[in-house]
């Protein structure tokens, strides 16, 4: 068995990643399905964390576009990200995955309060982290997210789920002629607005020289074939 390319990744997935087909919600399968990719990444001594979305059953940003103080909003899309760690806590446990819950909310009676030097500590004794609620802070994605708590943890990469093969020029779903990037800097995504991470996010990761590697999160394997070294999807450095 090849050895591990990284020894602690951090692995970031959109609420929508949860929705599977459905317009709305959680699908369980689709939960489960991807709860067996982290575990056989688990099962080759790789040290997970995960940070998680909530746009599957909320999103502050297109409420505040509705009208609804955007700060309220964020909040609620925090709670939503909560909904989706548990979720995904439960799926992990009952595949004997030992896990915890992270939360930037103080909410005692489901997650424990993220603090640094307990979530190194976490991932040290072979635990899986779920970061929930975002930064804690509104205003701020959960892609920021991933990129502060990735540094927080000195995770080697982010591994950006998505629904396409990586990063193209334009959308590949709407464009047949769209461009796939194999390689891309951080300034060419901030230059031509490709929709990777955030700009806050993008510039964090290239002020501490993160490398991000946006994949498939559909395509069975996908994770453990870039944790064995295999170049999969487009990777931004």
């Amino acid at each position: 068995m090849s050895k591990p390319k990284f020894k602690r990744i951090l692995l970031k997935l959109s609420g929508e990643a949860l929705m599977g087909n459905q317009s709305y919600g959680l699908d369980v399968k689709v939960v489960d399905s991807i709860s067996r990719e982290i575990k056989t990444v688990y099962g080759l001594g790789v040290e997970v964390a995960i940070v998680i979305g909530g746009g599957n059953i909320f999103r502050g940003i297109a409420a505040s576009a509705n009208g609804m103080d955007r700060a309220t909003a964020d909040y609620m899309g925090m709670l939503a990200t909560v909904i989706n760690a548990l979720a995904l806590q439960d799926a992990l446990e009952k595949k004997g995955v030992y896990t915890r819950v992270m939360s930037a909310i103080e909410m005692k009676e489901l997650a424990e309060p993220y603090i640094r030097r307990r979530a190194v500590r976490h991932l040290e004794k072979g635990r899986v982290i779920i970061f929930a609620a975002g930064t804690g802070n509104p205003y701020f994605t959960t892609d920021t997210a991933a990129s502060l708590r990735a540094m927080e943890i000195h995770a080697d990469v982010i591994l950006k789920g998505t629904k396409v093969d990586g990063v193209y020029d334009k959308d590949p779903v709407k464009n047949k002629k769209a461009r796939k990037y194999d390689e891309l800097t951080y300034i060419d995504v901030l230059k031509k607005g490709l929709k990777v991470m955030d700009a806050t996010a993008i510039s964090l990761s290239m002020d501490n020289k993160l490398p991000i590697i946006v994949f498939n999160l559909k395509t069975k394997g996908n994770i453990e074939r870039i944790v064995k070294g295999d170049k999969i999807g487009t990777i931004v450095r």
